[in-house]
């Protein structure tokens, strides 16, 4: 049996977990999050502990016991305390503001990017070189993370761009004659 999926998800006070035949509902202050059921994995909540198995001894139903085990993991985590993405700003004159739910970027284009966020996404900046992505979803503030760094990835020989916090960027040496 998978090693993550052997262990439970443990429910803390005020999240709900409703289990259907269809889907898998997480409910708690920071919104409501569901996935779908899936029929290789038998899936049981007793008295705050969500436990995932195997339906039967095939590899694809051990692998789904371990996926959908971390993906209820992940909305109850993202329903009681929320996920965040930091970014960096590095070049002269890069700034983001954030007004609302939109994001204004100048980074070195001839006009601003203005980006805006989907539902259940805010974003704030406590810096001008600095964004912050707070949501529920794991996969949507990994995902809207990695579109605002699109609009201006790092290049490797100065290392401007925009770039994760924790991102480390190898400098490349300058042709020489």
């Amino acid at each position: 049996m998978s090693r993550v999926g052997k262990m439970p998800v443990i429910v803390p006070q005020g999240v709900d977990v409703t289990i259907n035949s269809a889907s898998i509902n997480v409910k708690g202050t920071g919104g409501s999050l569901s996935v779908g059921a899936n029929a290789l994995v038998k899936v049981v909540n007793d008295a705050g502990k969500v436990t995932f198995t195997p339906a039967d001894e095939s590899r694809e139903a051990n692998a789904m016991s371990g996926t959908l085990r971390q993906l209820v993991n992940n909305m109850v985590v993202g329903v009681s305390k929320g996920f965040e993405k930091k970014l960096t700003l590095v070049g002269v004159g890069y700034k983001a503001q954030a007004q609302g739910s939109k994001l204004n970027l100048a980074v070195g284009f001839s006009h601003p990017v203005n980006k805006d966020m989907p539902d259940g996404i805010k974003v704030e900046t406590p810096a001008p070189t600095e964004i912050i992505i707070k949501g529920a979803d794991r996969q949507r503030v990994g995902q809207v993370a990695a579109e605002i760094r699109a609009i201006r990835p790092p290049e490797p020989y100065k290392g401007k761009g925009i770039r994760y916090s924790d991102e480390k960027i190898t400098i490349k040496e300058t042709k020489k004659k």
